[in-house]
């Protein structure tokens, strides 16, 4: 497999600057100038109604044959036009946002478009916020925060909960499908039939790149959402950035994509959906999430669909990368199209990495670029990638052109604390200018709170590797730093699959200690329990699930890299990350300090030793 060629993919050349200062703070940047940009992201729906009007630019399964509803460019174009006005004729604009409930759908898609033709900005929130939630605190929380004009619901009655935990008075409330009990709301059907004016062109020719487009929310450290402000440029910089990384040919064919990461998220929302939008691409919008029981909608989806990009997280490649090995009709489809790979969330394992390149090599005679890249909900999201065919996993790359990198020494041997400068990063978070005063350094450098280190310190054009959150660390009684980050990612891995997160424990303490969520369909695997009789505490304490934990670990432990990275006792814990508790953010991240201070009590129990305590060679 090694031997495969990859791919050929027009990369952008790795040709960046560095610049040693005298207290060890270097500074990277790209030689490459960024290239003009976009004013505003519906330019790219223009551009495409107009190039190419009959091509999908939206599919979605609806009803219940579950068949593709197909919406395209031109299409597009005159709903988002007339929603537009609808939303022009009822006072909204600058001070009236948008509050998007529900999860990716076309009309989620539309109204985003229609919402920043308007200059309204649009505050989509995670549905977790609504549907899992048990108080609805969050939700209260971005709802107050933004005092939104307008809130959309896909399904009323899904939502019904969590519109009777809002105050809507005076809000209208928008439903596609359902409407909610006993609640006023408008029929989407009544927007989309709106017949626009000149007043829709007045609106879009006043749009600039400091137009306030989104508000999206992000976790942090404290557990209540911030909302981060994005403005036009701040996208469109980001879009241009991307496209300048890889070269698309004028020979390509359309992009095609299988999209289930949340929109209301960076990384779905900017980089993946706007992204394609400004290649022209189509969007089919992936029901299927990669979760047991939700992974096969996606299956289902790829038998029908061949991507010429595809992205997700470990958790999914693993799912897919045994899926693929046993259906050769399914892995033909998957590659027949595909030019590259992209994984974000976590470090991909290389037993993942591997496995995906030998599917690749049998499919198409050539092994495919793995893509990711580093950034935040601040910074639109991407500010470093890999653009390049890299052998290995693990990197966060270079910054992209227009972005200037600040590596600050961490006082650990190699360790930087990143920082950044660019056009794409926020200008503050929305009506909390208290935190905005706290998000720069003295050079106007934004505090993202990552380290990284170089692959090669002596040729920094290899790019660098995440190394954690400096937030996270904590030092041992011995004084010892531990890495957080690092330690939880080669942890995860080493016990793989018995582990889905970790929270990693010690502070003050004598050694490192490991709280686990598990993987439970793994773990029933593993047991020989895949009709999941067995009670949840008996499956944990099996020793099918407990020798791999210790023994993965143990091995971890054997490599031999000090006391910060010897985890000494562990413990699985059945209750899962609670979202009403802060401990899992709307992206999936396990937010240390809050699991830590809300399951203190298990903290306690595992430094005491006794049942349920996994000690570790």
């Amino acid at each position: 497999m090694a031997q495969a060629p990859f791919k050929p993919i027009d990369f952008l050349s790795r040709d960046v600057a560095v610049e040693r200062r005298g207290d060890g703070t270097i500074l990277l940047r790209s030689n490459h100038p960024l290239k003009a940009y976009e004013t505003h992201v519906p330019a790219f729906l223009a551009r495409w109604a107009a190039e190419a009007p009959d091509r999908v630019w939206l599919a979605q399964r609806r009803g219940p044959e579950r068949d593709w509803l197909k919406v395209t460019y031109a299409e597009a174009r005159r709903q988002v036009d007339a929603v537009t006005q609808a939303l022009i004729d009822r006072g909204f604009g600058p001070d009236r946002p948008v509050m998007i409930l529900s999860s990716n759908s076309i009309e989620f898609a539309l109204l985003t478009l229609a919402a920043m033709q308007a200059r309204a900005p649009i505050a989509p929130v995670s549905p977790a916020y609504s549907m899992m939630s048990q108080d609805h605190a969050k939700l209260r929380y971005v709802f107050d925060l933004v005092r939104p004009g307008l809130v959309f619901v896909q399904n009323g009655e899904a939502y019904a909960r969590a519109l009777d935990a809002l105050d809507l008075e005076g809000v209208l409330v928008v439903h596609v499908d359902r409407a909610p009990p006993e609640r006023q709301s408008l029929p989407w059907s009544e927007l989309v039939a709106t017949r626009p004016t000149g007043a829709v062109a007045e609106s879009i020719a006043r749009i600039d790149g400091r137009t306030v487009a989104k508000l999206l929310f992000t976790s942090g450290s404290t557990g209540m959402p911030k909302a981060v402000i994005n403005t036009q440029e701040m996208m469109c910089a980001n879009i241009a950035m991307s496209q300048m990384a890889r070269t698309r040919r004028p020979t390509d064919p359309p992009a095609v994509m299988l999209d289930w990461l949340p929109w209301n998220h960076t990384m779905g929302g900017n980089a993946t959906f706007q992204g394609n939008l400004a290649d022209g691409g189509t969007t089919y919008i992936d029901d299927g999430k990669p979760l047991p029981g939700l992974f096969e909608q996606t299956l289902r989806n790829l038998r029908e669909v061949s991507p010429t990009y595809f992205a997700n997280v470990p958790a999914g490649y693993a799912m897919l990368a045994t899926a693929l090995e046993k259906d050769e009709a399914l892995a033909r489809r998957f590659f027949a199209n595909l030019n590259s790979l992209a994984y974000g969330g976590a470090t991909l394992p290389d037993d993942l990495y591997e496995r995906m390149e030998v599917l690749a090599v049998r499919h198409t005679g050539y092994r495919l670029p793995f893509v990711t890249g580093w950034g935040s909900t601040e910074t639109a999201p991407t500010a470093t990638t890999v653009h390049w065919a890299s052998e290995r996993v693990g990197l966060i790359g270079l910054p992209y052109p227009g972005v200037t990198l600040k590596l600050v020494p961490t006082g650990e041997e190699g360790r930087y604390e990143l920082r950044l400068r660019s056009v794409i990063v926020t200008p503050g978070y929305f009506r909390q200018p208290e935190l905005t005063a706290q998000m720069f350094d003295e050079e106007g450098f934004y505090k993202i709170g990552d380290a990284g280190r170089f692959v090669d310190p002596q040729d920094p054009s290899w790019g660098l590797v995440f190394d954690g959150r400096v937030v996270e660390d904590f030092k041992l009684l011995s004084g010892t730093f531990v890495l957080v980050g690092t330690l939880r990612t080669a942890a995860i891995a080493a016990a793989s699959p018995v582990l889905q997160d970790a929270v990693i424990c010690g502070q003050d303490r004598d050694y490192v200690g490991l709280l686990g969520f598990p993987n439970l369909a793994a773990c029933r695997r593993l047991a020989g329990d895949e009709g999941a009789k067995l009670p949840l505490a008996e499956l944990l304490a099996h020793d099918a699930v407990v020798g791999p934990l210790r023994e993965g670990l143990a091995r971890l432990n054997g490599e031999g890299r000090g006391s910060s990275m010897r985890i000494r006792r562990a413990m699985l814990m059945a209750e899962p990350p609670s979202v009403d508790g802060h401990e899992i953010t709307d992206k999936g991240y396990i937010n240390q300090r809050a699991t830590l201070e809300r399951r203190q009590a298990l903290v306690d129990r595992l430094y005491a030793g006794g049942e349920g305590v996994i000690e570790i060679g």
